[in-house]
Protein backbone atom coordinates (compact mmCIF):
# COMPACT_ATOMS: atom_id res chain seq x y z
CA UNK A 1 0.00 0.00 0.00
CA UNK A 2 1.37 3.45 -0.88
CA UNK A 3 0.13 6.78 1.30
CA UNK A 4 1.41 10.92 0.77
CA UNK A 5 0.42 13.36 2.89
CA UNK A 6 1.44 17.16 3.32
CA UNK A 7 4.36 16.36 5.22
CA UNK A 8 5.82 15.89 1.67
CA UNK A 9 6.00 12.15 2.09
CA UNK A 10 5.06 9.66 0.10
CA UNK A 11 5.41 5.68 1.56
CA UNK A 12 5.22 1.97 0.85
CA UNK A 13 3.54 0.22 3.74
CA UNK A 14 4.20 -3.46 4.46
CA UNK A 15 0.53 -4.58 5.65
CA UNK A 16 1.52 -7.47 6.98
CA UNK A 17 3.18 -6.19 9.30
CA UNK A 18 1.95 -2.32 9.42
CA UNK A 19 5.69 -0.68 8.87
CA UNK A 20 6.94 1.12 6.18
CA UNK A 21 9.66 -0.42 3.83
CA UNK A 22 9.72 2.65 1.33
CA UNK A 23 10.00 6.22 1.37
CA UNK A 24 10.35 8.29 -1.99
CA UNK A 25 11.79 11.84 -1.20
CA UNK A 26 11.65 14.76 -3.32
CA UNK A 27 8.23 16.80 -3.36
CA UNK A 28 8.58 20.13 -2.30
CA UNK A 29 5.86 20.68 -1.11
CA UNK A 30 2.10 18.23 0.11
CA UNK A 31 1.32 15.25 -2.03
CA UNK A 32 -2.24 15.31 -2.85
CA UNK A 33 -2.56 12.01 -5.37
CA UNK A 34 -0.92 9.43 -6.02
CA UNK A 35 -1.96 6.32 -8.84
CA UNK A 36 -0.55 2.98 -9.30
CA UNK A 37 0.94 2.16 -13.22
CA UNK A 38 -1.82 -0.83 -14.05
CA UNK A 39 1.38 -2.78 -16.10
CA UNK A 40 4.68 -1.39 -15.01
CA UNK A 41 6.38 -0.95 -11.52
CA UNK A 42 5.57 3.06 -11.55
CA UNK A 43 4.07 4.77 -8.91
CA UNK A 44 2.67 9.30 -9.74
CA UNK A 45 2.03 11.09 -7.30
CA UNK A 46 1.14 14.51 -7.75
CA UNK A 47 0.85 18.45 -5.06
CA UNK A 48 1.12 21.16 -3.89
CA UNK A 49 4.92 21.65 -6.05
CA UNK A 50 2.23 21.29 -9.12
CA UNK A 51 4.54 18.84 -10.69
CA UNK A 52 3.60 14.93 -11.09
CA UNK A 53 6.76 12.77 -10.34
CA UNK A 54 7.05 9.48 -11.48
CA UNK A 55 8.95 6.79 -9.59
CA UNK A 56 10.25 3.58 -9.84
CA UNK A 57 8.46 1.49 -6.99
CA UNK A 58 11.63 -0.95 -6.51
CA UNK A 59 14.56 1.41 -6.47
CA UNK A 60 12.98 4.54 -5.20
CA UNK A 61 14.29 6.59 -8.04
CA UNK A 62 12.42 9.72 -9.77
CA UNK A 63 12.22 8.62 -13.43
CA UNK A 64 10.08 11.91 -14.84
CA UNK A 65 9.64 15.49 -13.06
CA UNK A 66 6.01 16.23 -15.53
CA UNK A 67 6.12 19.98 -15.03
CA UNK A 68 3.84 22.63 -16.72
CA UNK A 69 1.34 23.24 -14.13
CA UNK A 70 1.17 26.75 -12.62
CA UNK A 71 -1.22 25.06 -9.63
CA UNK A 72 -1.39 22.48 -7.26
CA UNK A 73 -1.54 18.87 -8.95
CA UNK A 74 -4.83 17.58 -7.47
CA UNK A 75 -5.35 14.43 -9.13
CA UNK A 76 -3.21 11.77 -11.47
CA UNK A 77 -5.08 9.13 -13.64
CA UNK A 78 -2.86 5.87 -15.12
CA UNK A 79 -3.52 3.51 -17.97
CA UNK A 80 -1.68 1.22 -20.18
CA UNK A 81 -1.36 2.76 -23.19
CA UNK A 82 -0.91 6.33 -24.42
CA UNK A 83 -1.35 8.85 -23.06
CA UNK A 84 -0.06 6.71 -19.79
CA UNK A 85 -0.77 10.01 -17.41
CA UNK A 86 -3.17 12.04 -17.26
CA UNK A 87 -3.31 15.00 -14.12
CA UNK A 88 -5.87 17.62 -13.17
CA UNK A 89 -4.94 20.91 -11.47
CA UNK A 90 -5.58 23.96 -9.73
CA UNK A 91 -5.16 26.07 -12.63
CA UNK A 92 -8.14 24.64 -13.82
CA UNK A 93 -6.25 22.58 -16.85
CA UNK A 94 -5.90 18.86 -17.41
CA UNK A 95 -2.97 17.34 -18.86
CA UNK A 96 -2.35 14.26 -20.77
CA UNK A 97 1.02 12.94 -20.81
CA UNK A 98 3.90 10.64 -22.83
CA UNK A 99 5.36 8.77 -20.09
CA UNK A 100 8.40 8.00 -22.38
CA UNK A 101 9.37 11.14 -23.12
CA UNK A 102 7.89 13.31 -20.62
CA UNK A 103 6.51 15.89 -22.11
CA UNK A 104 2.46 16.79 -22.80
CA UNK A 105 0.46 14.88 -25.45
CA UNK A 106 -2.47 17.51 -24.64
CA UNK A 107 -3.73 20.44 -22.74
CA UNK A 108 -7.59 20.74 -22.11
CA UNK A 109 -8.52 24.46 -20.82
CA UNK A 110 -12.17 23.96 -21.04
CA UNK A 111 -12.48 24.17 -17.45
CA UNK A 112 -12.84 27.44 -15.29
CA UNK A 113 -12.52 26.42 -12.08
CA UNK A 114 -9.79 23.88 -10.44
CA UNK A 115 -9.67 20.54 -11.60
CA UNK A 116 -9.84 18.76 -8.19
CA UNK A 117 -11.05 14.88 -8.69
CA UNK A 118 -10.47 12.73 -12.18
CA UNK A 119 -11.67 8.75 -12.86
CA UNK A 120 -11.48 6.71 -15.52
CA UNK A 121 -13.85 4.05 -16.74
CA UNK A 122 -12.98 0.77 -16.27
CA UNK A 123 -13.65 -0.56 -19.86
CA UNK A 124 -14.14 2.63 -22.41
CA UNK A 125 -10.73 4.69 -23.35
CA UNK A 126 -12.54 7.69 -21.45
CA UNK A 127 -12.59 9.80 -18.69
CA UNK A 128 -14.73 12.39 -16.12
CA UNK A 129 -13.07 15.69 -14.52
CA UNK A 130 -15.09 17.38 -11.93
CA UNK A 131 -14.74 21.07 -10.82
CA UNK A 132 -16.58 23.94 -9.38
CA UNK A 133 -17.93 25.03 -12.38
CA UNK A 134 -18.35 21.37 -13.97
CA UNK A 135 -17.90 17.75 -14.65
CA UNK A 136 -17.11 17.12 -17.85
CA UNK A 137 -16.62 13.64 -19.98
CA UNK A 138 -13.86 13.36 -22.76
CA UNK A 139 -11.95 10.93 -24.65
CA UNK A 140 -8.89 9.56 -23.50
CA UNK A 141 -6.86 9.16 -26.62
CA UNK A 142 -6.80 12.64 -27.94
CA UNK A 143 -8.49 14.37 -25.03
CA UNK A 144 -12.05 15.28 -27.09
CA UNK A 145 -14.89 16.48 -25.39
CA UNK A 146 -17.77 15.10 -25.10
CA UNK A 147 -20.49 16.23 -22.51
CA UNK A 148 -20.83 18.29 -20.15
CA UNK A 149 -22.92 17.02 -16.66
CA UNK A 150 -24.06 19.91 -15.34
CA UNK A 151 -26.54 20.70 -12.16
CA UNK A 152 -24.10 19.82 -9.16
CA UNK A 153 -23.55 23.31 -8.13
CA UNK A 154 -20.52 22.42 -5.59
CA UNK A 155 -17.13 22.00 -5.43
CA UNK A 156 -16.86 18.42 -6.51
CA UNK A 157 -14.04 16.91 -4.57
CA UNK A 158 -14.08 13.40 -5.48
CA UNK A 159 -15.61 10.95 -8.07
CA UNK A 160 -16.35 7.20 -8.69
CA UNK A 161 -17.24 4.86 -11.39
CA UNK A 162 -18.32 1.56 -12.08
CA UNK A 163 -18.63 -0.85 -14.54
CA UNK A 164 -22.27 -0.20 -14.83
CA UNK A 165 -22.19 2.71 -15.94
CA UNK A 166 -23.12 4.58 -12.55
CA UNK A 167 -21.01 7.40 -11.59
CA UNK A 168 -20.93 9.27 -8.26
CA UNK A 169 -19.89 13.09 -7.54
CA UNK A 170 -19.10 13.85 -4.03
CA UNK A 171 -18.77 17.55 -3.08
CA UNK A 172 -17.13 19.34 0.11
CA UNK A 173 -20.84 20.57 1.19
CA UNK A 174 -21.74 17.07 1.54
CA UNK A 175 -24.03 16.58 -1.12
CA UNK A 176 -23.95 13.46 -3.44
CA UNK A 177 -25.42 12.72 -6.73
CA UNK A 178 -25.64 9.88 -8.67
CA UNK A 179 -25.17 9.70 -12.86
CA UNK A 180 -25.85 7.51 -15.96
CA UNK A 181 -22.03 7.62 -17.49
CA UNK A 182 -23.93 7.06 -21.30
CA UNK A 183 -26.59 9.80 -21.38
CA UNK A 184 -25.21 12.41 -18.54
CA UNK A 185 -28.62 11.86 -16.48
CA UNK A 186 -28.75 12.65 -13.00
CA UNK A 187 -31.06 9.88 -11.12
CA UNK A 188 -30.39 10.65 -7.75
CA UNK A 189 -29.61 13.28 -5.32
CA UNK A 190 -28.72 12.88 -1.52
CA UNK A 191 -27.08 14.15 1.01
CA UNK A 192 -24.61 12.77 4.07
CA UNK A 193 -25.30 12.22 7.58
CA UNK A 194 -22.51 13.79 10.03
CA UNK A 195 -21.65 10.98 13.06
CA UNK A 196 -23.06 12.71 16.29
CA UNK A 197 -20.99 15.34 17.87
CA UNK A 198 -19.73 17.03 14.59
CA UNK A 199 -20.81 20.13 13.15
CA UNK A 200 -22.80 20.57 10.38
CA UNK A 201 -20.32 22.02 8.58
CA UNK A 202 -18.12 18.72 8.64
CA UNK A 203 -20.71 17.42 6.31
CA UNK A 204 -18.11 17.32 3.26
CA UNK A 205 -16.62 14.48 0.99
CA UNK A 206 -12.65 13.99 0.37
CA UNK A 207 -12.57 10.96 -1.82
CA UNK A 208 -15.05 7.85 -2.90
CA UNK A 209 -14.38 4.67 -5.01
CA UNK A 210 -16.98 1.84 -5.93
CA UNK A 211 -15.50 -1.60 -4.61
CA UNK A 212 -14.72 -4.41 -6.43
CA UNK A 213 -18.23 -5.29 -6.99
CA UNK A 214 -19.22 -2.31 -8.21
CA UNK A 215 -22.73 -2.48 -5.48
CA UNK A 216 -21.05 -0.09 -2.64
CA UNK A 217 -19.37 2.63 -2.71
CA UNK A 218 -16.65 4.03 -0.14
CA UNK A 219 -16.44 7.56 1.23
CA UNK A 220 -13.76 9.63 3.17
CA UNK A 221 -15.94 12.48 4.46
CA UNK A 222 -14.77 15.25 6.87
CA UNK A 223 -16.46 14.36 10.05
CA UNK A 224 -13.40 11.76 10.20
CA UNK A 225 -15.34 8.84 8.94
CA UNK A 226 -15.55 6.49 6.53
CA UNK A 227 -19.18 5.37 5.47
CA UNK A 228 -20.06 2.13 3.22
CA UNK A 229 -23.29 3.31 0.65
CA UNK A 230 -25.25 0.05 -0.69
CA UNK A 231 -27.79 -0.03 -3.71
CA UNK A 232 -31.59 0.27 -2.39
CA UNK A 233 -32.73 -3.01 -3.11
CA UNK A 234 -36.29 -1.89 -2.53
CA UNK A 235 -36.13 0.77 -5.70
CA UNK A 236 -38.17 0.77 -8.30
CA UNK A 237 -39.45 2.92 -11.17
CA UNK A 238 -42.08 4.43 -9.29
CA UNK A 239 -39.58 5.11 -6.23
CA UNK A 240 -37.23 6.83 -8.58
CA UNK A 241 -39.00 8.15 -11.53
CA UNK A 242 -37.12 9.59 -14.65
CA UNK A 243 -38.34 13.74 -15.10
CA UNK A 244 -38.33 12.98 -18.51
CA UNK A 245 -40.08 16.89 -18.73
CA UNK A 246 -36.71 18.50 -16.85
CA UNK A 247 -34.55 15.93 -18.82
CA UNK A 248 -35.87 17.10 -21.96
CA UNK A 249 -35.53 21.24 -20.83
CA UNK A 250 -31.85 19.82 -19.79
CA UNK A 251 -31.22 18.75 -23.09
CA UNK A 252 -32.59 21.35 -25.23
CA UNK A 253 -31.02 23.97 -23.36
CA UNK A 254 -28.46 25.65 -24.71
CA UNK A 255 -24.90 24.21 -24.08
CA UNK A 256 -21.45 26.04 -23.06
CA UNK A 257 -17.97 24.09 -23.06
Amino acid sequence: MFSAGEDKKVLCWDLEYNRTIRHYHGHLSGVYSLALHPTLDILCTGGRDAVCRVWDIRTKHEIHVLGGHDGTVGSVLTHGVDPQIVTGSYDSTIKGWDLIAGKPLYTLTHHKKAVRSLVAHPTEFSFMSGAADNMKKWATRDGTFIKNFGGHKAVINALALNEDGVLASCADNGTMQMWDYNSGYCFQKQETIVQPGSLDAEAGFYAATFDKSGSRLLTCEADKTIKIWKEDDEATEETYPIDMEGWRNYCLAPKRR
